[in-house]
Parts: C-alpha cells; sequence; structure tokens
C-alpha cells in the first residue's frame, strides 16, 4: 500500500536532541566551546521540572534545529528521574511538524500512545506533545510546532 500525503506525519527536521545533565552551565559551556554553538534560549520550565537552554546547530528549509540541555529542576522531575536510573545523556529527539495537533492525531490513529492529552508550552515558545517510548521502538519522541516568527 503506498500511503499518501494524508496518511504521513510530515517531519520537516530533527528540531532538537534533548540531553539531561547534572550542571546546566558546565553543559554549555562544553557545547559552546567544542562545537561552537550559540546559545539562543534560556528557560525555566516549572511545569517539565526544567532549567533548559537551546543552543543553534542550524537553520534548513523546515527551521532550525538544536541541542536542547535539561538540568532538573528537582530530583523527582522526569528529567532528574531520567539522571537517577541512566546517568546524563540523550533524553528524547524531537521533530519538527507543521502542526502538532493534527500529527497528534495521526499518530494517535496509528495505535502510538500520546503522553500529552493536548498540546503545551515548549522552548521558545512552540506548541509540544511527546509520544510514548514503549511505542517509538524505547525512544522518548516530541513533536514540536514552532512559534511563528
Amino acid at each position: 500500500m503506498i500511503a499518501t500525503e494524508v496518511d504521513l506525519i510530515m517531519f520537516m527536521r530533527i528540531d532538537h536532541i534533548g540531553i539531561a545533565c547534572h550542571d546546566l552551565e558546565e553543559k554549555i559551556a562544553l557545547f559552546t566551546e567544542l562545537f561552537d554553538l550559540t546559545v539562543v534560549a534560556r528557560e525555566v520550565n516549572e511545569e517539565q521540572g526544567v532549567k533548559e537552554a537551546m543552543l543553534h546547530i542550524a537553520d534548513g528549509a523546515g527551521g532550525g534545529s538544536y541541542i536542547q540541555l535539561l538540568e532538573p529542576l528537582s530530583a523527582d522531575s522526569p528529567v532528574g528521574k531520567f539522571l537517577a536510573k541512566r546517568g546524563e545523556g540523550v533524553h528524547h529527539v524531537a521533530f519538527g511538524v507543521p502542526d502538532v495537533g493534527q500529527a497528534m492525531e495521526q499518530v494517535g490513529s496509528k495505535g502510538v500512545r500520546l503522553l500529552d492529552e493536548r498540546p503545551r508550552h515548549g522552548s521558545m515558545g512552540s506548541s509540544i506533545a511527546f509520544l510514548h517510548p514503549k511505542d517509538v521502538g524505547g525512544m522518548l519522541t516530541e513533536l514540536v510546532q514552532a512559534a511563528d516568527r
């Protein structure tokens, strides 16, 4: 069967790779010095329990790509629990989509469990939703609709 455009989730790019860390400032220094990346945004996201920094990698036809560094605000936050169990490293992969709500409907109709019932606030004014890792090959997956700029 050939999929039609309506059947496909239109991933436009890898929006970002989320990296869990114990010390945000230390990791910012590492990534800016090693790879000459630039910090383009910093936020404290109380809802997700993290301090974060977005480091710009490149721009493409579908938008920008970033490294997102995540430091937990507490040990019992999702990133805090991740660090306790797995240590520092890749936490999630985020794909840019043109419409996060539509992407949620499409992926949900294919039997993938959504960790979010509706889009929520993400970095740099984006709308985001997470997919259950057990339904996506063990990878925590984020859908990201960039803010209109």
